[in-house]
């Protein structure tokens, strides 16, 4: 064996240690001296600029609005990303900071933001601040009063005449000024950004596109909704061409802290701990503000008796369908793969691919074919059988038919990964039980079970907190049916979460707030269990490895 070479210059290293010549670790040396390379630079300067360009965007906001704790934070950030990437050290964190950067957008952040919200009233009526609650009021009682100056209008939009947010564009008769107006108020236009025709009409404003009056008819209820507000009132349309300013009836007082009804004198004092203005007999302003209301979300799911027994009916409804789909479709998935495993079956593949369509077809389409046909009067399962079974229209049969349909959706799934530990437990073990003149089904539930559950636990947990949270499911099929008649807010085969989507985005108006706090008891239920069942998994790793 020949001796290493160590004579001056030569650049051999000795097992263990770093290059002579530069007498770093093997690493440090080769990561210095790494090659540069032209694509390298122009992914860097690409993502790098991508960066700057998203931090400048995201600024201008913060600047207008004042939040200077946010823009600091955004130009530490910035300057933090640039001092990584532009420097040879810390390879570990360039890896670990993008996939820790998204998780904190996606995941941490909006669960902090949806436990922020459910401590307050957030939700339709209560969105903004209460400067924004008394425009709001005064500008909805604008009236049209015998002096009310008059505007010759025009309808104008700043992006697609069909969807883009209107503005009024509004000559004076008299001086022929020209003013935009939209939601923020009124702010005149310079004379040479605009064309007016000799009847007074604006028929073209620079960086505004004036609708014709087809297109103007097809949003009259939102040129009808809209209201500019203004020192003396608000400025509202009278049809598509003429516009008015109104007078305001209610006004905020700021001596009372109230808002007075200048025609009846009645009065409405703010109530800060509900974000309202309440008057003397209860009657409520619907317009307020969002404000801090502690644990009342909370308490009210356990103590509202209009709340807290539909939610416990709802809960327990969520963890037998959870369970059922979940039990279900992995019972039905292994007997099938125990099925196919076996040496005497023929033409295995064959009977694999027709089992794993469903699995492979879109699921809001087939939940939608299935709902069809569970139809009551034309649908496929009560013609084929003869039937006249309203499937949706009593509770457990809807409850019956939408766990019938997730144990169809959901066996493919099943099957494919009991197939595959199936075929990870080595033949000898059961071999041996054959020997030890074991039953075929002492065999399967001695070794085989138990190998399988190891192995399979994680994903059944996994399975368990997604047909939990399935909002697809029931909102496709059912959408909750069917409906108590003294509670159209809460259904027979309703989840937490489509019982949550209903409050958030419901036609008896938003509660945010509320619907946050439910989100976060979801939360918590779905966290215990599987870190319950974790722990359990964990133990039966340790027995059986």
């Amino acid at each position: 064996m020949r001796p290493p070479l160590s004579g001056p210059g030569s650049a051999t290293q000795a097992p263990g240690r770093g290059s002579v010549d530069s007498g770093l670790p093997p690493s440090r040396a080769t990561r210095d001296h790494a090659p540069i390379t032209l694509t390298g630079i122009a992914g860097k300067v690409l993502l790098l600029g991508l960066t700057a360009g998203i931090a400048v965007w995201a600024a201008f906001p913060l600047i207008d609005g004042g939040k200077w704790v946010g823009l600091a934070l955004l130009a530490a950030t910035t300057a933090a990303l640039f001092y990584l990437y532009l420097t040879r050290r810390h390879i570990p964190a360039k890896y670990l900071v993008p996939g820790t950067l998204f998780l904190v957008a996606f995941q941490v952040f909006p669960v902090l933001y949806t436990a922020s919200t459910s401590f307050t009233n957030y939700g339709d009526g209560h969105r903004g601040s209460k400067d924004d609650a008394i425009v709001a009021i005064q500008t909805a009682s604008v009236t049209q009063v015998p002096d009310a100056a008059q505007y010759v209008l025009s309808i104008a939009t700043t992006g697609d005449p069909a969807t883009g947010a209107l503005v009024f564009l509004v000559a004076d008769p008299g001086t022929r000024a020209v003013s935009v107006g939209d939601v923020d108020g009124l702010r005149q236009l310079d004379a040479a950004d605009v064309t007016v025709a000799p009847n007074g009409r604006v028929t073209a404003a620079d960086g505004y596109t004036v609708l014709n009056i087809g297109q103007a008819s097809a949003r009259s209820k939102e040129i009808t909704d809209l209201v500019v507000p203004t020192a003396g009132g608000a400025v509202r349309a009278s049809g598509l061409t003429r516009a008015y300013e109104g007078k305001a009836v209610r006004a905020y007082a700021a001596d009372c802290d109230c808002v007075r009804d200048t025609e009846t004198g009645q009065t409405w004092t703010a109530d800060e701990e509900t974000g309202t203005f309440v008057a003397a007999d209860g009657e409520r302003l619907a317009q307020g503000w969002k404000v801090n209301v502690g644990l009342s979300n909370f308490t009210r799911v356990l103590t509202d008796e209009n709340i807290s027994g539909p939610f416990l009916g709802t809960l327990l409804w969520n963890f037998a369908f959870a369970i059922g789909s979940t039990g279900g479709t992995f019972v039905l998935g292994l007997l099938i793969a125990l099925a196919l495993h076996s040496p005497r079956m023929r033409g295995t593949n064959v009977y694999r691919v027709l089992l794993i369509l469903p699995y492979a077809m879109p699921s809001f389409a087939m939940l939608l074919v299935w709902r069809d046909m569970f139809n009551a009067d034309f649908g496929l399962i009560n013609n084929m059988f003869g039937l006249s079974v309203d499937w949706f229209g009593q509770p457990w049969t809807a409850r019956f038919a939408v766990i019938l349909v997730q144990l169809w959706l959901g066996y493919p799934y099943m099957f494919l990964v009991a197939t595959g530990a199936l075929q990870a437990i080595p033949a000898e073990l059961t071999e041996a039980t054959s020997v030890d003149g074991a039953s075929p089904w002492q065999s399967f539930r001695a070794v085989t079970l138990p190998l399988l559950l190891v192995a399979l636990s994680p994903l059944l947990i996994a399975s368990f907190a997604f047909n939990f949270n399935n909002f697809n499911a029931i909102y496709l099929t059912t959408d909750g049916a069917p409906f108590p008649a003294d509670n159209p807010s809460n259904g027979a085969t309703d989840l937490l979460i489509t019982y949550t989507y209903r409050l958030a985005f419901g036609g008896q108006g938003a509660e945010f707030g509320f619907a946050a706090a439910i989100s976060l008891f979801i939360f918590a239920i779905v966290a215990v269990v599987s870190a319950v069942s974790f722990r359990r998994t964990r133990k039966q790793e340790e027995v059986y490895s």
